[in-house]
């Protein structure tokens, strides 16, 4: 089992890069916090396992373009990098990532909080990116939790762990998107082809986020 799942998440760029997959964005990296380039809401994503860049391709670049289109392009996004090297074995421990994962994507929520004091913050995470945010934002002080307004989960592999949602964190304010036959949703770590087709819910993801801070 161990090995089937590691070699169905082996695959995923290859799949991804299929033609007749999700349209390639222009861009697979984002760093408007990183910079300094505020904006009103700032959107902080984490990719999947083995995606390149900080976004990814599967669905990060797609709700930042989406979602800054609904905003009239007043969004700043940012992946998360750095420590986080979006890695295979790290599925494998205990919180689905790694403590040095997780406080990569703390550091850009405080980051951003104290760059971009006024800003709205949003964020979103794919697969193993999903078990990432999930557990950063559980470790957040009370007041930079109360700046992310909304946060969308694609594949979301804690999901059955933590009953559809994030501990401690409004569910109203989040969305979780499970495609039907991703088996990641269920508890194990095997990729079907469904946990490739999160593209299709970027414009959804962007609509919801974009409600949460209008």
């Amino acid at each position: 089992m161990l090995a089937q799942a590691l070699l169905s998440l082996a695959l995923v760029p290859f799949i991804a890069a299929s033609p007749t997959g999700v349209q390639s964005r222009q861009y697979i990296s984002a760093s408007d916090v990183d910079d300094g380039n505020c904006k009103s809401t700032m959107f902080i994503f984490a990719r999947g396992s083995t995606e390149v860049g900080n976004m990814g391709t599967v669905v990060g670049p797609e709700v930042c373009d989406a979602l800054s289109t609904q905003l009239g392009g007043d969004l700043g996004c940012q992946g998360v990098g750095g420590a986080y090297t979006a890695g295979l074995g790290e599925n494998f421990l205990p919180q689905n990532t790694a403590p040095q994962d997780i406080q990569a994507a703390v550091d850009e929520f405080n980051s951003c909080n104290t760059k971009c004091p006024n800003a709205k913050i949003v964020a979103g995470g794919y697969s193993q990116g999903s078990a990432v945010m999930d557990n950063a934002i559980q470790k957040l002080s009370s007041d930079v939790v109360a700046k992310v307004k909304g946060v969308v989960l694609f594949g979301f592999t804690r999901n059955l762990q933590d009953g559809g949602q994030i501990p401690n964190y409004p569910k109203d304010q989040t969305k979780v998107y499970c495609a039907v036959g991703d088996e990641v949703c269920d508890g194990t770590l095997i990729i079907t082809a469904a946990h490739l087709t999160y593209g299709a819910d970027a414009s959804d993801a962007a609509t919801f986020l974009a409600s949460k801070v209008k």
